[in-house]
């Protein structure tokens, strides 16, 4: 479950971390009320919506006064804002949070997680944050640095100071900044969160930290030990697919590309964009099935990939576990292909449990696909596939394609 940012932000005031002061309004005139209680002079007016990137969609928007600050309340509310991680059909607009507005002389971006590769917590951060933080890293202008988190949130002094140097914070903010760096990990752990991420952090003008942005994803397995969490309406999603593939247990996020991706697990959902993305391919979705879900499900999910008429290819990369086997996945788009009677190429990466069945039952299906012994020739093969002049006009019912020598 991802959280609006005022609910991110309300979280994290229980562990510590200080917020603007604001207030969310769903109307012109209470977004006005709420400046003039706020008081001040400069607001800032921030699109409530459970994705990133609103700053560059033009969703935050710097105003001086209630006046402005009704009329900016006004430009937000209804519209659908569309950023690079809606999708093309954006979100809708319903509240806005009109914060008082706070300058800073540096900004940073934190992050607490579960690293899947140490299996335990980790904290990134990176100096300059905001809406680019990817970009600039991407462009060398900044760097991930990161922090191991012990099992019950404790963090090693040395270690925590060492981070704080890298990321160039001055030794007379030494204390505001690990109280920052305990209040993550302390939130991460007792929210049952996945993600728990501040972005921008800054150094603010009175002297102490102050987080501007904040994204919270809770673990819905968890649910149940919190009673109190605030229940998930389908249409604050960024868009109505999400929330029928969140209904048939596959968290699924749509994209602006034309190969649709199916893998289970949410790491191997997203080293599948990233290699689709390395051997020059456009993901059009991360998808992530869970391991509850049946193979009706699984159809599901991909019939969301089969009715999107930008998607050329479909790429399957699953490794079948003790909770779910390749044969679920592969029933599941034998009955989605039936179902849909769309044709296109089908690749395919199977590993684990059950692989050699799930080959033969999508050829019980009639499936055509291409399979592939690696992930890496599975995402080259699926990039190459999806450019017109390459697409096989006719393929045969199995090709094996072997690991390729990069």
């Amino acid at each position: 479950m991802k959280l609006h940012e005022f609910q991110s932000k309300s979280c994290l005031t229980r562990y510590g971390i200080a917020v603007p002061p604001g207030r969310v309004a769903d109307s012109p005139e209470a977004a006005r009320a709420v400046a003039a209680t706020l008081g001040g002079s400069r607001f800032a007016v921030k699109a409530q919506i459970p994705a990133g990137g609103r700053a560059a969609a033009g969703g935050i928007l710097i105003v001086d006064g209630p006046d402005a600050v009704e009329a900016a309340s006004r430009a937000l509310l209804g519209r659908r804002l569309v950023s690079d991680q809606t999708g093309p059909e954006g979100s809708l607009v319903r509240q806005v949070l009109v914060e008082t507005a706070v300058n800073g002389p540096a900004s940073f971006y934190l992050g607490a997680m579960i690293e899947t590769s140490s299996a335990g917590i980790v904290i990134l951060g990176a100096k300059g944050g905001e809406d680019d933080i990817e970009a600039k890293v991407r462009a060398g202008r900044t760097t991930i640095e990161r922090l191991a988190v012990g099992p019950n949130g404790a963090i090693d002094a040395a270690e925590a100071r060492a981070f704080a140097a890298r990321l160039a914070v001055a030794e007379d903010h030494l204390a505001g900044f690990r109280a920052v760096l305990a209040g993550l990990a302390d939130a991460l752990i007792g929210l049952d969160a996945v993600l728990v991420e501040i972005n921008p952090l800054v150094l603010s003008d009175a002297g102490g930290f102050v987080a501007l942005d904040a994204k919270i994803v809770l673990d819905d397995n968890a649910g149940f030990r919190h009673p109190d969490r605030p229940q998930e309406d389908p249409v604050d999603r960024p868009g109505d697919l999400e929330a029928s593939a969140q209904r048939h247990r596959i968290n699924y996020v749509r994209m602006e590309g034309d190969i649709g991706l199916v893998a289970n697990g949410a790491g191997l959902g997203m080293a599948t964009v990233d290699l689709v993305r390395a051997a020059g391919g456009r993901p059009a979705n991360f998808m992530d099935i869970r391991t509850t879900a049946t193979s009706l499900d699984v159809a599901h999910g991909i019939a969301l990939l089969l009715e999107n008429p930008a998607v050329k290819v479909i790429l399957v990369n699953v490794h079948g576990g003790g909770m779910q086997s390749c044969d679920t996945v592969g029933d599941g788009l034998g009955i989605a292909m039936r179902r849909t009677g769309r044709k296109c190429p089908v690749v395919v990466r199977f590993a684990g449990n059950n692989a050699d069945f799930a080959r033969a039952r999508l050829a019980n299906f009639g499936c055509k696909i291409v399979d592939c012994a690696d992930m890496w020739t599975a995402a080259a093969t699926a990039a190459r596939l999806a450019r017109p002049a390459e697409t096989p006009k006719a393929m045969p019912l199995f090709e094996r394609r072997e690991a390729a020598v990069r």
